[in-house]
């Protein structure tokens, strides 16, 4: 499997469409999996791993064989969807938040958590979501969301606390009810 990425990877590096394309197949719904992470609307997500995928097509040959492909793709993916939240908002926010941002709608019942949680981690505000995603799902340290956000650590630290504080209260219900369920 990876011989056939390695060679996949060596004929890009030639300008090999049909490599490239391959590579894009391949790879394409993992990354927009990692951008939809960042940005909530699934149309702008697309529009920003599209964009990551041609800097990256564009940049293949310094790509060093020393780490995975897709690690290396993935960086891009995180790097270009925080770009792309800095030019939103002109300058990335990172505000304090308070309970009132969650709301539960009535009745809401849908049949998988994963669901759930997706749809409580893109309520989170901008500032925490992407600090949350980048420590929590990306394995980022504080000082390096710090330098890759332009904030300081203790920011990261707070709205990290923020983002799992207001997560635990809007998904604590989760727990009860798979109390309840055996």
């Amino acid at each position: 499997m990876n011989l056939e990425v390695d060679e996949l990877i060596r004929l890009a590096k030639k300008s090999n469409q049909q490599a490239q394309l391959a590579l894009y197949d391949r790879y394409s719904a993992k990354m927009l999996g990692v951008c939809r992470h960042y940005i909530r609307d699934q149309h702008f997500a697309e529009d920003v791993m599209i964009g990551a995928f041609h800097k990256a097509l564009e940049s293949i040959q310094a790509y060093e064989p020393y780490g995975s492909f897709e690690g290396w793709l993935r960086r891009i993916m995180v790097r270009e969807s925080i770009s792309y939240l800095r030019v939103q908002k002109n300058k990335f926010d990172v505000v304090e938040v308070n309970e009132g941002h969650f709301y539960q709608k009535p009745n809401q019942d849908p049949s998988d958590d994963s669901e759930e949680i997706q749809m409580a981690i893109d309520a989170l505000p901008v500032g925490c979501k992407t600090i949350f995603n980048l420590y929590v799902i990306e394995g980022y340290k504080h000082y390096e969301i710090a330098e890759l956000l332009e904030v300081s650590v203790g920011t990261s630290k707070s709205q990290l606390a923020h983002a799992r504080k207001l997560l635990q209260s809007q998904l604590s219900h989760l727990n009860s009810k798979n109390d309840a369920s055996r």
